[in-house]
């Protein structure tokens, strides 16, 4: 039930508040996972997850002084199932930024099977037509800025496979800029099962690899199919027999004496480029 407006004499709860500590708790992998609950935190991500329909279960709200939440966003306490105000010490507790901006909600996850999004069953994988995976890909960063970067690409999907970095991660939750929660977000322990998903699905596979075959300048005729890119790990890259299951391996030029590019840089060529491609 909703609980906005806050009542005025509602005393902010405190860092010791059984609901404050609750919530805390999400700041770890393996209690999102067994709730299935994560952190959001300040106001633009909290107006992207409110966006969502059920999405955000609470928001907490700092009262300090001219910071005052509820004053300072009326229309994301107005939108809020539940505004529930705390003390600036307990907001603290709940934010990994080193200045919090007022606002934490806690949300649902927002992920749904991979089948459900391509398979059969998907209303409309015929519909489908650029997709990004994230096999292995550790740092929350670059996997935020994936995310960022297929939502402004246009993309209809993307997949967290293998042993990605958590989609809930705050920094990934951050450095996504609020496309967490304009995209959808599939997560499959097994990359290979991802490929072959998206390939039964009509989607032409392709893996963004140094040593491919065809140069990414070359391959409009193939960007401009239905299209999953296949995003390797930052470090090692993507595992051979993981990339010899992609359609094709797809190299990025590198003109000048850079030995390569940074994954999330190299995925915006791609992604870009296949946007351009089935827009032409």
């Amino acid at each position: 039930m909703a609980s906005f407006p806050a009542s005025p004499d509602q005393v902010p709860l405190t860092s010791g508040n059984a609901r404050v500590k609750e919530a805390r708790k999400l700041a770890r992998r393996s209690f999102r996972a067994e709730q299935r609950l994560f952190l959001v935190d300040g106001p633009k991500a909290v107006e992207g997850a409110l966006s969502v329909a059920g999405c955000v279960v609470e928001v907490f709200a700092t009262t300090a002084g001219t910071a005052a939440a509820t004053e300072k966003y009326p229309a994301l306490a107005a939108a809020a199932p539940t505004w529930t105000l705390v003390d600036d010490r307990a907001l603290a507790s709940l934010s990994d930024s080193v200045s919090p901006a007022g606002l934490v909600a806690v949300c649902r996850f927002l992920d749904r099977p991979l089948t459900h999004l391509l398979g059969p069953s998907s209303a409309d994988p015929v519909g489908t037509r650029l997709v990004s995976i994230c096999a292995d890909v550790r740092d929350p960063g670059n996997a935020g800025t994936v995310v960022r970067t297929s939502d402004a690409a246009g993309a209809d999907l993307v997949v967290f496979a293998g042993s990605s970095v958590d989609a809930y991660n705050p920094k990934t939750v951050r450095a996504s800029v609020g496309s967490l929660f304009h995209l959808p977000i599939a997560v499959e322990a097994d990359p290979a099962v991802a490929v072959r998903t998206a390939q039964q699905a009509g989607l032409t596979v392709l893996a963004a690899d140094g040593a491919g075959e065809l140069d990414l300048y070359d391959a409009d005729e193939l960007l401009a199919r239905p299209t999953a890119w296949l995003f390797g790990n930052e470090a090692w890259g993507l595992p051979a027999e993981l990339a010899a299951l992609a359609d094709h391996r797809i190299r990025i030029p590198i003109h000048g004496r850079a030995e390569s590019l940074n994954l999330s840089t190299a995925a915006a060529l791609c992604l870009y480029a296949s946007a351009r491609a089935q827009r032409t």
